[in-house]
């Protein structure tokens, strides 16, 4: 079950602090009164639309390719105010860019966050969640995803004390196609949620879901949930979504719940997978035969189940970072 947010969540607020340093021809950051992308019956995303006015949108012009990453990075918050924060990035026609937001520190912080894409074009878009302990996030990530783009999700929580996020995508053309890559690590005490929803409702589109995570220490506790729906007009859909948790010592908790709805049967495939267990032995005694000490050959066999999803951001330096946040979780947690 999930937490119930703690008293006072989402009664007194401020607006999103987030911002960029980045100023590129073509891309522009802008506060602005937009509407929604799509409704949702979520009632934190409610409260969120209903008090924050302003979104802060990143846009991307046609035909223009960012070549370099474009950062989006939030302030320090608190504890003691919840902040509401509605977020639009915005790709045009044929247009091709990489975004990468950094949420660190404590805070409590609630988030509405869409994404646009045009015909044609391609965004690999960068969720890092490396907040402190205190941290509280709730968040939805939904993709409106346009004829023949490309929409490449990779998301990493490693910090926090509850984190829920909700990545969806819809599919509103044929010919486009969906990544949602994910990482996890939680430790003593904390919940970290991860609840996809992709919405197949157009004929010739493909997705993809593979989420991993790891669990050390007493009461850690993680949530994925995978829903695909396939709806009766989406003839030609391809989708497949895998979770693996691996778990690091007793007391901690991996549920995952991957669900395939299907309304048509002229469909090029459809599949799921889910699985959960403790270190391999074979892989661990493989590595201390050669010399490795227990602690290492276990930091190595972590650090080899996240570096296939958290090599594709495409940044070391970023990449880099997690994996040591990763280590020093680890050691801390005794694992």
């Amino acid at each position: 079950m999930t937490p119930s947010a703690p008293k006072g969540y989402l009664k007194r607020f401020k607006t999103s602090s987030l911002s960029t340093t980045r100023r590129t021809i073509g891309v522009s950051f802008a506060r602005e009164s937009l509407a929604p992308l799509a409704e949702i019956d979520d009632v934190i995303i409610e409260r969120i639309r209903g008090n924050a006015n302003d979104v802060a949108h990143l846009s991307i012009a046609a035909n223009t390719e960012v070549k370099e990453a474009i950062f989006l990075s939030r302030s320090l918050g608190s504890t003691d105010t919840a902040e509401l924060s509605r977020v639009r990035i915005s790709l045009g026609i044929h247009s091709v860019a990489t975004v990468i937001i950094e949420n660190m520190g404590d805070t409590v912080l609630a988030e509405d966050l869409e994404i646009s894409l045009a015909p044609g074009s391609n965004l690999t878009f960068v969720s890092l969640q490396e907040f402190d302990s205190k941290a509280v996030y709730t968040a939805r990530h939904h993709a409106v995803i346009d004829k023949d783009a490309t929409f490449k999700s990779i998301t990493a929580t490693v910090g926090g004390d509850v984190v829920r996020i909700l990545p969806t995508v819809e599919f509103i053309a044929p010919g486009a196609s969906a990544e949602l890559l994910g990482v996890y690590f939680a430790t003593t005490g904390q919940f970290f949620e991860h609840r996809m929803h992709v919405d197949h409702a157009v004929p010739n589109a493909k997705s993809r879901v593979n989420y991993k995570g790891a669990l050390a220490g007493k009461d850690a506790h993680t949530v994925w949930i995978g829903d695909v729906l396939i709806r009766a007009v989406a003839e030609g859909t391809d989708t497949y979504e895998l979770n693996r948790n691996l778990l690091l010592t007793d007391g901690a908790r991996a549920d995952s719940v991957p669900n395939l709805e299907i309304e048509t049967g002229e469909i090029v495939g459809a599949g799921h997978a889910s699985t959960t267990g403790r270190f391999d032995d074979e892989q661990l005694f493989y590595l201390m035969s050669r010399g490795i000490s227990l602690e290492d050959a276990r930091r190595l066999v972590v650090r080899g189940f996240f570096t296939e999803i958290i090599g594709q951001i495409g940044e070391e330096e970023v990449q880099e970072r997690l994996m040591a946040r990763i280590d020093a979780e680890l050691e801390r947690a005794g694992a």
